[in-house]
């Protein structure tokens, strides 16, 4: 189950020992990651495609979903608003250039056109033959060794990567704002209470939370607990160059457990590489808690 953190966690401590002198070789490297960014988020994209069994019950599983979805949503970046405003305002802390208001949305714009070129490019392949998962995998661990690279050379000490109260903070307002989510949701749509906290622990890990609450409340619902954290990743990519400038926690733990992988790269692109310690602690401590919290919740449930 938590192979998963290794793929993430190996790749970025190897390119983090790896020191790189050469500027136009670090240049390359830049270039390299920023590009990488839309390669994921296109093979995500005929991932998407590929998704099968959700022409049954469609119907219940997008009003749960829209519902989870919309309250967690609201609790979330509500709770990361008051920690930003707690925080205060950012000065020079994260190096990247001041971008147009037009411009963040034609950067959100081109992300969610990659991913929609995947997802009709993936009705014309084969997932028999076309391994995306895996395609997926490789290019992951590639861009979290660029990013390793990067991380060793903009100066920070691995203490500021592996001890970052920030982060810490950030996790621990989304896993809480999402309860509070998850417990609106139940209430609106009369399930348990610890069915609606299940489906709110997931935190963007949707293939976690789709298989863990799938095999326990059934097929609908391990739907809707997919869809609602594939939901929350794609709205993530969509809102983070939007929200990174003025309110950074928000971008950063809206995305969940995601921001330590698949939202990393826009984090990174966004923010510059000094969000990237923020966002792994924060995408770290999410990742640990998923499926703790979620098999604890589910064992008061009679399903």
């Amino acid at each position: 189950m938590y192979s998963g953190m290794l793929i993430v966690l190996l790749p970025l401590a190897l390119g983090y020992c790896l020191p790189c002198r050469s500027q136009s070789l670090l240049h390359f490297i830049n270039v390299s990651v920023e590009r990488m960014v839309y390669l994921i988020l296109f093979l995500m994209g005929i991932s998407l495609a590929f998704v099968d069994n959700l022409s049954t019950h469609l119907g219940t599983i997008f009003i749960l979903c829209g519902v989870f979805l919309a309250c967690i949503t609201l609790c979330n970046l509500a709770g990361l608003w008051l920690l930003d405003v707690r925080r205060g305002r950012l000065s020079g802390e994260r190096g990247a250039p001041v971008i147009s208001k037009w411009a963040l949305l034609f950067d959100s714009a081109k992300l969610c056109l990659v991913i929609l070129t995947g997802v009709g490019l993936g009705q014309f392949l084969d997932p028999g033959w076309f391994q995306v998962d895996t395609l997926s995998e490789w290019a992951l661990m590639l861009l979290l060794l660029l990013i390793g690279i990067q991380l060793r050379n903009s100066g920070m000490r691995l203490r500021q990567i592996l001890l970052n109260r920030w982060g810490l903070a950030i996790a621990l307002t989304v896993m809480v704002t999402s309860w509070i989510g998850g417990l609106m949701g139940a209430w609106l749509m009369n399930m348990p209470l610890s069915q609606g906290l299940a489906f709110a622990s997931g935190n963007g890990w949707y293939s976690l939370s789709g298989i863990l609450i799938g095999d326990k409340l059934g097929p609908i619902m391990g739907s809707a607990a997919f869809l609602n954290d594939l939901a929350r990743e794609l709205i993530a990519i969509m809102i983070i160059p939007a929200l990174m400038r003025r309110h950074p926690s928000c971008a950063i733990g809206y995305g969940g457990a995601t921001s330590m992988d698949f939202t990393l790269p826009v984090l990174q692109r966004s923010g510059g590489v000094t969000i990237v310690p923020v966002a792994i602690v924060s995408g770290f401590v999410l990742s640990l808690a998923g499926p703790v919290l979620i098999l604890s919740f589910l064992s008061f449930t009679s399903g």
